[in-house]
């Protein structure tokens, strides 16, 4: 069993290296491109999409091989090609620099792994099975996107605005917290979403 540490970081202005820009690499610059990270992309060839991501300016992609020096400065590394021994490669010259890596599909080289996500606005729910069975990791996200509608991203916002006048007010620590509290109840919760029953119908199909 491998006992990992769940967290979500802020990739936000860090440098990120995606070996591989094919049919398995699109989808994982796709989704660094939402963190706000400063990606680098190094590839013999790339699909039109990450080709489009370059001409705009989202990445910088170069058509090459791999370099170990492209791994100077990067916070986190991921490697989708489909040479094991290039794979290997780009993992242990991580390892030497202290780069988090990930080998997509290659649980044993991994840093990391990638859960299945449930976003709902900033509401984030992840699902992880240390690599063992993505299919479980999605059928459980798919289970989790009924239970937890478009409803939730709304409803997460206000809760945010709220949380920061019951701060700011002159309230006593202990009333603050039983607020908080409060507002977090499953009756809470209800209520809310019985004010928007079309984005919580709209949930029962994701």
């Amino acid at each position: 069993m491998t006992n990992l540490f769940p967290m979500f970081l802020k990739l936000d202005g860090r440098q990120c290296l995606v070996v591989g820009a094919g049919k398995v690499g699109e989808p994982k610059i796709g989704t660094l491109l939402e963190t706000g990270a400063r990606i680098r992309v190094v590839a013999l060839d790339a699909t039109p999409a990450v080709r489009e991501w370059a001409r705009a300016g989202k990445i910088d992609l170069e058509l090459r091989a791999f370099s170990p020096d492209d791994l100077d400065g990067a916070f986190l590394a991921i490697v989708a090609t489909n040479s094991r021994t290039l794979n290997e490669r780009v993992y242990h010259e991580a390892q030497r620099r202290g780069v988090l890596c990930n080998v997509v599909d290659v649980p044993d080289l991994c840093d990391f792994f990638y859960p299945s996500v449930v976003r709902r606005g900033d509401l984030q729910i992840a699902v992880s099975t240390a690599g063992q069975s993505p299919s479980l990791a999605q059928k459980i996200r798919q289970q989790l996107e009924k239970q937890f509608g478009p409803g939730y991203a709304a409803w997460v916002a206000e809760l945010g605005e709220t949380r920061r006048l019951i701060l700011a007010s002159d309230l006593d620590k202990e009333r603050k917290l039983d607020l908080l509290h409060s507002l977090a109840s499953r009756e809470a919760v209800e209520a809310a979403l019985a004010e928007t029953p079309e984005l919580v119908a709209k949930g029962e199909g994701a």
